[in-house]
C-alpha cells in the first residue's frame, strides 16, 4: 500500500474518534493522532482550519470530517466489496 500522511483531530469521549482510531489500525494504516481535548495547541490548529468538529482527519492534506468509512477507503485505495451481488457457488 502506498505511504499516506494521515493525521486525526480527536476529541477525548468522541466515539466516532474511536472509530477512525480502530478502523485505521485495522486498516494498518499509520496515522498521527491530535487530541484537541488534552492539548491547547490542537484544538487551536484545529480553529485555524475553521473547524470546530471531531474527528477531523487530514489524508494528505484532505479532510474528512467524521467517520465517513467510504471516504476513508476511497482515500486509501482500498476495494469497496460490491454486497448486492451475490456470490455465486458452484
Amino acid at each position: 500500500m502506498s505511504s499516506f500522511e494521515v493525521i486525526v483531530y480527536i476529541s477525548s469521549g468522541c466515539p466516532y474518534c474511536e472509530k477512525v482510531k480502530t478502523q485505521l489500525n485495522d486498516w494498518g494504516i499509520e496515522h498521527e493522532l491530535r487530541n484537541v481535548s488534552l492539548h491547547k495547541e490542537y484544538f487551536d490548529e484545529l480553529r485555524a482550519k475553521k473547524l470546530s468538529g471531531t474527528p477531523a482527519t487530514y489524508v494528505n492534506g484532505k479532510l474528512i470530517l467524521g467517520f465517513q468509512e467510504k471516504k476513508f477507503k476511497k482515500a486509501f485505495g482500498i476495494e469497496e466489496k460490491d454486497e448486492s451481488t451475490p456470490e455465486v457457488s458452484k
